[in-house]
């Protein structure tokens, strides 16, 4: 392993490979609360940016940050580099999500959130952001944290043709089929 690719677990925090890991990494025994349980190879594109990291102990999401400046006008949407390319080892997923703070607060999500980086990608990751206030430009400095990265366990389907499906409660509905929401009175 060079320089540039560094093993780490999800803790982020550097960690030397050990010479009996194998490349494609492998899953850690489960251990104290927020404690590192797969290791994930990381290359950092650009060494001037942190590498992703988890604000607290048992955070879901680690953090990426923006590899450029960018504004962003009412509702325009960006592809936004983060300097962060990562390898996962087989049977885990890489979801791209928003950070509530800038959803809540200026209104700044992910377009196809979660955004899915399989296991096989071996570029940049990059974050479509989408700016949806309707008056507010939204300005990112290279370096502000602009998205979360959640890596989960995936399961691989075998999908079986038949010619119906088995019964279920809930059957087709769907779209709201269950209600939820005040339907205004006349």
């Amino acid at each position: 392993m060079t320089d540039e690719e560094t093993a780490i677990r999800p803790t982020l925090q550097h960690a030397a490979p050990d010479a009996a890991t194998p490349a494609s990494a492998e899953a850690l025994p489960a251990a104290e609360y927020g404690a590192p349980t797969v290791q994930v190879q990381l290359k950092m594109l650009d060494d001037g940016l942190e590498a992703p990291s988890y604000a607290h102990p048992g955070d879901a999401g680690a953090d990426l940050r923006a590899r450029e400046d960018v504004v962003l006008e009412p509702g325009e949407r960006r592809l936004v580099p983060t300097g962060v390319s990562i390898a996962l080892p087989d049977g885990f997923v890489a979801l791209i999500h928003p950070r509530s703070g800038l959803a809540t607060k200026h209104g700044l999500t992910v377009v196809n959130a979660p955004g899915t980086v399989d296991a096989g990608y071996r570029g940049e990751i990059a974050v479509t952001l989408l700016n949806t206030d309707r008056e507010h430009a939204i300005e990112l400095r290279r370096g502000d944290r602009i998205a979360q990265m959640v890596i989960q366990r995936v399961e691989y389907a075998q999908f079986v043709s038949v010619g119906e499906l088995s019964d279920s409660v809930r059957g087709a509905g769907g779209f709201g089929s269950t209600g939820g929401f005040a339907v205004p009175r006349p």
